[in-house]
Formats: C-alpha cells, sequence, structure tokens
C-alpha cells in the first residue's frame, strides 16, 4: 500500500520489487485485461509516489512493468505507442500467457498438489508443537 499522506483512498501496487544492481525500485502490475491506455497514467502515478517516498537520494529512477494477458494485436500495439509516447518515466508493456500444460522436463521436477500439502501441514504440525 502507498503511503497514507498520498490520498484518503488507499492505492495498492500489485508487486514492488528492489533491483540491486540497478539500483532502483521495479513496480510490477498483472492487468487480466487488454492494454487500456489509464494503465500508463496509473503506473505513472505510482512511479511518482515511489520516487518521492521510498526512494534514496542515492538510488536511479524507479521502474515499472505493465503485464496484461492480450496485447500483441495491431491495434494494440498503436495504443500502446500513443499511450506511452509523452511519458518520461521508465515504463515497459509486456504481454504474459498462462498454460494448463507445463513442459514435461519441467513437469517431473516439480512437486504434486498432495506432496506439498504433507510439507505445509508437517511445518504447521511443528509450529503448533513448539508454541
Amino acid at each position: 500500500m502507498l503511503e497514507d499522506n498520498v490520498s484518503s483512498k488507499d492505492y495498492y501496487i500489485d508487486l514492488l520489487f528492489y533491483h540491486l544492481k540497478l539500483r532502483s525500485f521495479v513496480a510490477i502490475e498483472l492487468k487480466a485485461v487488454e492494454f487500456e491506455p489509464e494503465h500508463t497514467g496509473k503506473m505513472n502515478f505510482y512511479l511518482s509516489v515511489i520516487d518521492d517516498v521510498l526512494k534514496h537520494p542515492s538510488d536511479n529512477p524507479s521502474i515499472a512493468i505493465i503485464l496484461c494477458n492480450i496485447l500483441c494485436r495491431t491495434k494494440d500495439q498503436i495504443l500502446a505507442e500513443y499511450a506511452l509516447r509523452d511519458v518520461t518515466k521508465p515504463i515497459g508493456l509486456a504481454e504474459y500467457r498462462l498454460t494448463e500444460n507445463l513442459p514435461q522436463n519441467i513437469k517431473t521436477e516439480l512437486p504434486i498438489i498432495e506432496e506439498l500439502e504433507a510439507a505445509l501441514s508437517k511445518d504447521l504440525d511443528a509450529i503448533v508443537e513448539i508454541k
């Protein structure tokens, strides 16, 4: 959540990281909808607040990434170009895709749900015993 002194409303960034080598904050918004020009304005707002409230004077300017699940159609690319054209802050735009099918070489390396549940249950039982 962004600082309370920004507004009487609460604003939430989906993901906020600090990149050690770049020495800057990286804000990421995950959108389950097509890209809209308003997304750029929202990220510009977030970057302004982060740079004003969180950024140390020795840090580099913050970076924003907007991830949409539908983006790379021709009309959407033109829309994105217009939305980002005069924005001076570093804002990137990318598309993500969810998949139900993992590659076989990864699928065999990941635990199945029952194994995860068993491990979590074991850890929770150990915590309860400590208390």
